[in-house]
């Protein structure tokens, strides 16, 4: 009778080790997900104040707009040098790709659609010119259309 009780104990214990491996396992075991990961790469910001552009006239329009920006790019510490050197070209190339729009197109998209639209003019200039960019995103810091 005890040998009965020693092997059903025996088996008990075994189910309960068994079961807490399996569950051990499935959560990730020792390690957090969250203490697993590394530390962000600090940043820096970089600004391009006054980035003014004429917009294109519609049809219906009779005075000339314009829209003045100041862009903020988000780039690693050791990007910060390049990509001041880069503003002067990255002024152009914002200049360039906004030039197309009229007020009415301006005025009808947000802050984002417009650094989306800037964005994606930096990333095809850069590939054009087949150079890395040095910089992470580029945002709207502030947004004037008269």
């Amino acid at each position: 009778m005890k040998k009965v009780i020693v092997f059903a104990l025996a088996g008990v214990v075994l189910a309960a080790g068994t079961g807490g491996a399996v569950w051990w396992t499935m959560k990730g075991g020792a390690i957090d997900a969250h203490a697993a990961e590394k530390p962000p790469e600090p940043q820096k910001y970089v600004s391009l104040e006054k980035v003014i552009v004429m917009l294109r006239r519609a049809p219906e329009e009779s005075v000339t707009r314009y829209m003045s920006m100041d862009l903020v790019f988000t780039t690693a510490l050791d990007k910060e040098k390049d990509t001041k050197e880069h503003l002067p070209m990255l002024r152009s190339v914002a200049v360039r790709s906004l030039s197309s729009m009229t007020a009415p197109q301006v005025t009808a998209m947000t802050v984002d659609e417009l650094a989306v639209e800037v964005n994606r003019a930096f990333v095809e200039s850069y590939e054009k010119e087949r150079r890395e960019k040095p910089f992470i995103d580029a945002m709207i810091g502030k947004l004037i259309v008269e």
